[in-house]
């Protein structure tokens, strides 16, 4: 089969390399110190000859190792880091407050541990989300039609200019222009393989990609000239729905989606995008596979190109496409994390 455990060899050097694509499927035991690790460790590698690869935590423990407490197996996969859970839920409590790295250091927080920490996980800084919030609740209020001031007041800015300084270099107008502005709304998900960036109106899910993808900001502004709305951060229901069940998807709870979606492009896109809903959970398909469905057996280039321009991850499941002889092919989000859903998805059509 496609994802059984490769041969010990090729597992110590993912091992040695932390290829996270093998994270969650395959655990090295240590012999020398009797406790077993994800591949991902960050703790010093064991040699050779005291690895044992298993290919569930089961098997690890019926070997009588323990879990290691730096890497923590037995947590969730992509468990964030709990400085990053702190600031998050303290952003939640307060999310006028006007944050400065004097307040982390009140909390007892290092601003550079934090910097680092919320550049990797989300790919911007704890005070830039901060402020980002605060810019889109002001923005949000002046869409509601109240005066500029009141907005400026709930955005917890002190200064009108600096109020209407940010909006414009964040969207592009200015406040009274705001009022009758569409906006899109956009807040991160946590996954278990990588943040994700969720953007959404009140009827439709428009972006589902994750933050680290290179060409997202290429995305984002396809999105905005497609649309002809501008982009703040905030939260719609539909986000939340889409939260909750990725939630249930990467627990193995959700087989499929429900949440509905604006889905841009061509007729044939589209079409190519419908035909990637239809793969059941658990299978892959070629390109050309796909055009034959579509009754286009010649059309294998375009379905490549349209299953490339897919802006919902995982909902459109582009990653159940792989290539004629069985290869992954490319995948924007990283080939490591195809390799993660494929898996996951036939775990889970085993126990349907």
């Amino acid at each position: 089969m496609l994802f059984d455990l490769p041969d010990d060899d090729t597992l110590y050097t993912a091992l040695i390399a932390r290829d996270p694509a093998y994270d969650g499927f395959a655990f090295v035991g240590v012999k020398s110190t009797g406790v077993f690790c994800r591949l991902t460790c960050a703790a010093r590698k064991p040699k050779r000859e005291n690895s044992r690869f298993f290919s569930s935590i089961a098997a690890c423990l019926e070997a009588g190792f323990r879990p290691c407490k730096r890497c923590t197996p037995l947590a969730l996969s992509g468990e964030k880091d709990p400085t990053v859970t702190q600031l998050i839920d303290a952003l939640d409590r307060e999310p006028e407050k006007r944050w400065s790295e004097d307040d982390l250091l009140r909390l007892d927080y290092d601003p550079s541990t934090v910097r680092r920490a919320f550049k990797r996980q989300f790919g911007i800084t704890f005070l830039e989300m901060a402020r980002l919030r605060r810019l889109g609740k002001g923005m949000d209020v002046l869409a509601s039609g109240v005066k500029i001031i009141d907005a400026q007041i709930e955005a917890s800015y002190e200064s009108g200019s600096g109020f209407r300084a940010a909006i414009a270099r964040h969207i592009g107008v200015n406040p009274s222009q705001a009022r009758t502005h569409q906006f899109l709304k956009a807040d991160w998900l946590d996954t278990p393989i990588g943040s994700m960036l969720a953007v959404a109106d009140n009827y439709a899910l428009h972006l589902l990609e994750f933050c680290d993808r290179k060409a997202l900001p290429t995305e984002l502004t396809r999105l905005k000239n497609v649309t002809g709305s501008d982009i703040i951060m905030g939260r719609t229901p539909l986000i939340d729905r889409v939260e909750q069940e990725m939630n249930g998807y990467f627990s193995g709870q959700l087989f499929e989606f429900t949440t509905p979606l604006a889905q841009h492009g061509s007729l044939f896109t589209q079409k190519v995008w419908d035909v990637l809903r239809s793969i059941p959970i658990g299978d892959v398909q070629s390109y050309s596979a796909i055009a034959s469905m579509m009754g286009q057996s010649s059309a294998a280039r375009a379905v490549a190109r349209a299953n490339g321009a897919n802006q919902i991850s995982i909902i459109i499941p582009c990653h159940r496409v792989i290539g004629a002889d069985g290869s992954l092919t490319g995948y924007g989000g990283g080939l490591w994390r195809k390799r993660w859903l494929i898996e996951h998805e036939r775990r889970m059509s085993l126990r349907q």
